[in-house]
């Protein structure tokens, strides 16, 4: 599948799960970037990472001290080729899978760990 196609049907999931959200978690959740990428390698540290993430949330959590993590703006990157090739190629399970991973790393911009991302069904 081309990167144009599953950029598209990501940022339609990435909307979907922000209209769904409740209001009190609306405007910090609009105020974190969000990156659609083919696959990691594009980020400073990237050499650390495996290659096979499906998303990455980078920078400070809302629940740290103001410049714990200094400089970096809060993001969160989605891998699509990753998440493509994890749903063996189906469209809607990859609309599905966009949206449990986006909102697993939002999870972790609002300073949830993975035990609590995990209690809330986004492992």
């Amino acid at each position: 599948m081309d990167f144009e196609t599953l950029s598209k049907w990501a940022d339609e999931e990435v909307k979907g799960v922000l209209g769904a959200l409740p209001p009190e978690l609306t405007k910090p959740a609009k105020a974190c970037a969000i990156s659609l990428e083919e696959r990691p390698g594009q980020g400073a540290r990237d050499e650390e990472l495996e290659g096979d993430e499906l998303g990455l949330f980078e920078g400070q959590s809302l629940m740290e001290e103001p410049g714990v993590v200094a400089g970096e703006m809060p993001r969160i990157r989605l891998f699509l080729q990753n998440l493509w090739e994890w749903v063996e190629e189906d469209e809607q399970d990859y609309r599905d899978e966009v949206g449990t991973t986006f909102m697993h790393e939002l999870g972790h911009y609002f300073g949830w760990d993975e035990q609590d991302v995990e209690e809330r069904g986004l492992e």
